[in-house]
């Protein structure tokens, strides 16, 4: 036996590791054999070395040291001892009948193939994805920036991921973390996360909301080079489960979460959101649940001006909510164009545009990306001029079905409410007949059904104590002619009726994104009860958002019309897990590794431009 010198650089330092080797001979000519590691011997005088290799030898063969050590080679004696007592992956005894050989690198070690057991299996795909656009976006070094801590930075990482992936509260989020791969890819432990680690860092994270919305959107318009000329705003709400008494921006209000979502019965918080033209979040804000969507738009303008700051010539677009005249003359003020849905009482002043075929032009729009064999709605457009405005008349095949459909269902429920509202004044007692009461559910039922009657007649005798109704068909008719239509209107002068109506159909990616965060995302329901809490909240799912549309975005340069939801479905089958491979020596070698890729993952992590190994391998040996 001999000592062999290897080095190794990693990261320009280069390492040295001393091997204990014998020679063998064998039919190819002479081979060497790794025996065992010795570490570095550079401290210790060469002439130890020799000694050191002798009694190494000695011990290995089962030879007895004639002489005792001395107090010098205390050291070298100790060693021995080791080598003596503890089984070692190189030693050079006979093999188990039933092992196996395995080479692993330098080493040469036996195994059993009946007891080689996989553990901690855990999900890694979609996680190592989301965890890649996280440093591509820096959202570390924004957030370190903002003064949070490594372990504030992970716990947020974490959480923003769960958003993504798999959407939990935070009672149930600890035990999702351990599920995955995360600890394995943030290299942290989370083994005795609780549920307060993460109310607590949702506080921390409420005060650093401005400053980072404003870094991502810097770092998102520089790294996909986006455009920031035109703003869409858009509103939505998120409900409470519970009183949440704790939060005064927890109100009843406008439910504006659908029929799927509507939630009148339940407080909600208003969310207000800017997207730039690729759908990608500038600007949120979280607003009382009544506040009305007109009285939003200045604090939205003062939050984008905040976090990306507004210059005069660029583009609002916003829906005919917010598109009366002080919300025009607030973007004006400022320097900024605007396109609107104007309100629908104003398609009266063209209705005879609206009748007259001539001059619209259908709108070329292509087959959908992700769905090339759906159909299209015909669009027709056409351009008037008035009152330093820019007018356009659109008529849509399938928003006409659409009006005469709800129209219809709103007037038959108007009616029902009629006769019961008839009913009970003709009976003349009860809750509900007095005068005022009578003309209280008579305003009540012209605000619920704004759209339909107004072409009802509702008449009220207080003195004879009657109450009738009768259907206005002239107006009714003139209603039905318009079904199908809209008006945009802006004050910019260059863009064709087309152009206008490409812009303003750009709003429905802010509303995707808010279908996104309320579903996929899980912003809604809210179970926190504290105003700075249901902020954070709300601000993780914005988070989350960043990565799957910056994920989505990235597919889409590559050619790939595909949604994160396709996408996660596809990474689940890639995990991490731990082999566990038993030695003929009484001891375990644990190797953490991830699976090998399928092809589908390979192909995707390409065009994602994403290593597809998720961990570097590690090893540890252990007794059974």
């Amino acid at each position: 036996m001999y000592i062999r010198k290897a080095t190794r650089t990693y990261k320009n330092k280069t390492y040295t590791n001393y091997l204990l080797v014998e020679s063998h001979l064998t039919p190819k000519g002479p081979r060497q054999k790794v025996v065992c590691s010795l570490g570095d011997l550079s401290p210790r005088p060469k002439l130890q070395w020799l000694e050191l290799t002798r009694k190494l030898e000695a011990s290995l063969t089962g030879q007895q040291d004639l002489f005792a050590a001395s107090s010098a080679d205390a050291e070298l004696q100790a060693l021995v001892t080791k080598l003596q007592s503890e089984p070692r992956p190189g030693r050079t005894s006979e093999p188990h009948p039933s092992a196996a050989s395995l080479e692993t690198g330098e080493e040469k070690i036996a195994v059993y193939p009946d007891r080689v057991r996989v553990e901690q299996a855990r999900e890694a795909g979609s996680v190592h994805v989301g965890y890649q656009f996280w440093r591509r976006l820096e959202v570390d070094r924004i957030l370190t920036r903002a003064g949070l801590s490594e372990r504030s930075r992970q716990l947020t990482c974490a959480a923003t991921l769960n958003r993504l992936i798999h959407p939990a509260s935070e009672l149930a989020m600890p035990d999702w973390i351990r599920s995955t791969a995360i600890q394995d890819i943030l290299g942290a432990d989370f083994e005795e996360l609780a549920e307060d680690a993460l109310y607590r860092n949702l506080d921390r994270l409420h005060g650093c909301r401005v400053e980072i919305e404003a870094a991502l959107a810097e770092r998102e318009k520089n790294l996909f080079s986006l455009d920031q000329t035109v703003f869409l705003y858009d509103l939505t709400s998120t409900y409470f489960e519970g009183r949440a008494l704790a939060n005064p921006k927890a109100k009843r209000g406008y439910s504006r979460g659908g029929a799927l979502w509507a939630r009148p019965d339940c407080k909600q918080v208003v969310v207000g959101l800017a997207v730039n033209r690729d759908g990608f979040p500038l600007a949120h804000e979280v607003m009382a649940g009544n506040r009305h969507d007109s009285t939003t738009l200045d604090q939205m303008l003062a939050a984008l001006d905040r976090r990306v700051g507004l210059k005069s010539g660029q583009t609002v677009v916003v829906d005919r909510g917010m598109s009366g005249e002080p919300n025009l003359k607030k973007i004006r003020g400022r320097g900024l164009h605007y396109l609107v849905a104007a309100p629908y009482s104003e398609r009266q002043e063209w209705m005879e545009e609206f009748q007259d075929a001539a001059e619209f032009e259908e709108v070329r729009r292509g087959p959908s990306p992700r769905n090339p064999f759906q159909k299209k709605s015909t669009i027709q457009v056409k351009l008037r001029k008035a009152g330093g405005e820019t007018h356009v008349l659109c008529v849509s095949s399938e928003r006409k079905e659409k009006d005469r459909a709800i129209r219809q269902a709103h007037e038959q429920r108007l009616v029902a409410d009629l006769a019961k509202l008839e009913k009970r004044v003709a009976k003349g007692q009860g809750k509900g007949t007095k005068p005022e009461e009578v003309q209280q559910s008579i305003g009540r039922l012209r605000e619920r059904y704004s759209r339909v009657a107004r072409y009802y007649r509702m008449e009220y005798d207080a003195g004879a104590k009657t109450f009738h109704y009768r259907l206005d068909e002239a107006k009714r008719a003139q209603a039905e002619k318009l079904d199908g239509s809209y008006l945009l209107k802006t004050d910019r002068e260059d863009l064709s009726a087309d152009e206008a109506w490409r812009i303003y159909i750009l709003l429905t990616r802010a509303e995707a994104a808010f279908r996104t965060l309320k579903s996929p995302l899980g912003e809604r329901p809210v179970f926190h009860h504290k105003e700075g809490r249901v902020e954070a909240h709300i601000f993780l799912c914005v988070l989350a958002y960043h990565l799957l549309i910056s994920i989505e975005k990235t597919l889409l340069i590559e050619g790939v019309h595909t949604s994160w939801a396709t996408v996660r479905e596809m990474l689940k089958t890639h995990q991490v897990n731990t082999i566990v491979l038993p030695t003929d020596g009484g001891l375990v070698l644990r190797i953490r590794k991830g699976t090998t890729p399928e092809p589908a993952h390979l192909e995707l992590y390409a065009k994602l431009g994403i290593q597809p190994e998720v961990i570097r391998p590690r090893k540890s040996w252990t007794r059974e």
